[in-house]
């Protein structure tokens, strides 16, 4: 298969090639390519897999959606669910939802055909909840999934989950828009595995999506053919070149020499760099996103709320918006972003106070040390402060913030990783996941749902889920329990209310800011249209 997927790679670039040259930028021994139906992407991190159900980070998520499908996505404001490898998306009006919320039945497109030919049919996803079930495969989270009994298929074109309780995020979780969002994967190519792990799968994977895999050169560049068998349409790009550019300046450079056509994700300090550039495209899309500095409340300097509290005290955060982000992000206090409609504004904030986080450390036992470092008990108030390195607005924004800490008396040691190593699952030893962290820069994207119970719940410790914080509150798992428990959307708002005023004061992670995610382009780039959780939704639109 990967040999027939080459040969039409070679083919299209022999067929519309206008001019030829020795390599390109990337060193990747490929002839250029001509512009039309040719779109250039550049990445900062390298993915480490592509098999969907093992995705760590946006970037790998982006990827997956080029060869691989939900059951559901949304629309580009957000607003809309849609049917993806579903016929129609189940709703209580519609039958899909039982009446007592504990069954979802799901109508499933017929003739969808995976890259290899083979059929699309409810096995598959039958197995890929069962694959993502599976505790030896390392899958970033189980949250939903775990929510399903048992799973059956009457048919080709049905599928029927039975719930162990209501789970109001459902259908824009498991296989939808969430914040883990986990594709389908082929059951009669991977069904007889003890573990997707490890499988030559992950670097020539067979999806149902617009694009296929056509060669992977790690650390360097992945190749995608168009999949014309597409079940929403033929594609209108004929292929796709996904460049792995670490370094922004360099990807700038590449946009503006049109080596490139889209700088993928590109960080918020070069808002003001590319906004005067003639011949770029800026696009700014509302995301259910933060920039936030993760705090690790296992670490015994952490686990005190006061000093919690002083740290945020302690970080002036419109400070840190204006000067990084040339004013295209918000300074944020919760989690829910403000165009969400579970979106709180009552919550407890943290004014950049040095005399407030002073006062705080001293409730805390904290007095002054050598060189006005704080300490108790003799030992230093010193922690380290992370983030990944490929980043260049979380490396200004981690110089920022040192200074402030150091300002209340906290010496942080600023630590960096690359992507694949920071954000990695916790079976590859993942700094986060594991938690060898204790103050950390990072970006979330949640799904279209406000569910945030795999960041907050007791339960939810990696590797069950993504509380790299290592929170547990009582107080915060009621409150989960009862945003979940009911499909009813003015409940929930209530319960995400009192999620969100609890958050504000433990403190368990600091919300800096919500950005609109920068996405540079080529003008020609035609029918990008992000949704809030995924920018290649509608790949099969796109044209150049």
């Amino acid at each position: 298969m990967q040999r027939t997927i080459g040969a039409l790679l070679c083919a299209c670039l022999l067929a519309s090639c206008s001019k030829a040259a020795d390599t390109t930028a990337g060193g990747s021994g490929l002839h250029a390519w001509s512009t039309a139906g040719h779109l250039k992407v550049g990445i900062q991190r390298s993915p480490t897999t592509l098999n969907p159900i093992l995705a760590a980070n946006t970037t790998e998520s982006m990827i997956n959606r080029l060869s691989f499908s939900l059951l559901t996505t949304v629309s580009a404001d957000g607003k809309q669910t849609l049917p993806d490898l579903a016929a129609e998306v189940p709703t209580e009006a519609n039958g899909g939802i039982s009446k007592d919320g504990l069954t979802i039945t799901y109508k499933l497109r017929t003739g969808v055909k995976w890259h290899d030919g083979a059929p699309f049919s409810s096995k598959d996803v039958k197995f890929s909840w069962s694959a993502i079930m599976n505790d030896a495969n390392n899958v970033p989270s189980r949250t939903g999934y775990q929510e399903v009994s048992s799973v059956d298929t009457p048919d080709d074109a049905t599928v029927i989950f039975h719930l162990k309780r209501k789970f109001a995020p459902f259908v824009n979780t498991v296989f939808g828009e969430s914040d883990d969002p986990m594709c389908i994967i082929p059951e009669h190519l991977l069904g007889k595995l003890k573990d997707v792990n490890r499988i030559p799968f992950n670097n020539e994977p067979i999806g149902t999506g617009p694009f296929k895999v056509a060669r992977w050169i790690r650390n360097d560049h992945i190749e995608l053919v168009a999949n014309d068998d597409y079940f929403r349409g033929k594609p209108k790009l004929r292929t796709i070149e996904i460049k792995d550019i670490p370094d922004e300046n360099t990807s700038v450079n590449s946009l503006r020499t049109h080596e490139i056509d889209w700088i993928f994700e590109a960080s918020p300090n070069l808002y003001n760099v590319l906004k005067s550039v003639p011949d770029i495209k800026l696009l700014l899309n509302d995301q259910p996103q933060t920039l936030s500095i993760y705090i690790n409340n296992a670490r015994p300097l952490l686990s005190d709320v006061r000093v919690r509290r002083a740290i945020a005290h302690a970080i002036d955060k419109q400070s840190l918006v204006n000067k990084t982000t040339g004013g295209s992000a918000r300074v944020a206090n919760a989690d829910q972003p403000p165009f969400s409609w579970a979106y709180e504004p009552n919550v407890m904030t943290y004014p950049p106070s040095i005399a407030k986080a002073k006062a705080l450390l001293k409730e805390a036992g904290f007095t002054p040390g050598p060189l006005g470092i704080m300490q108790k008990n003799g030992v230093p108030f010193s922690i380290n402060l992370s983030y990944n390195v490929e980043n260049a607005t979380r490396r200004l924004v981690a110089v920022q913030v040192q200074a402030m800490l150091k300002a209340i008396g906290i010496d942080a040691a600023i630590k960096t990783y690359p992507a694949d190593i920071l954000f990695a699952n916790f079976g590859q030893g993942g700094i986060l996941k594991t938690g060898k962290y204790d103050l950390n820069i990072s970006g979330w994207i949640a799904g279209v749902d406000p569910d945030d119970h795999a960041l907050f719940g007791c339960d939810q410790f990696p590797p069950a889920g993504t509380n790299y914080f290592h929170y547990c509150s009582p107080a915060m798992d009621a409150a989960q329990k009862e945003a979940l428990a009911t499909y009813d959307q003015a409940k929930r708002k209530i319960a995400y209310a009192k999620i969100q005023k609890i958050i504000g004061t433990d403190v368990p992670e600091l919300f800096v800011w919500y950005p609109r995610q920068l996405q540079p382009t080529n003008p020609d780039f035609k029918g990008f249209t992000p949704n809030p959780v995924n920018e290649a939704w509608n790949a099969y639109e796109w044209e150049i």
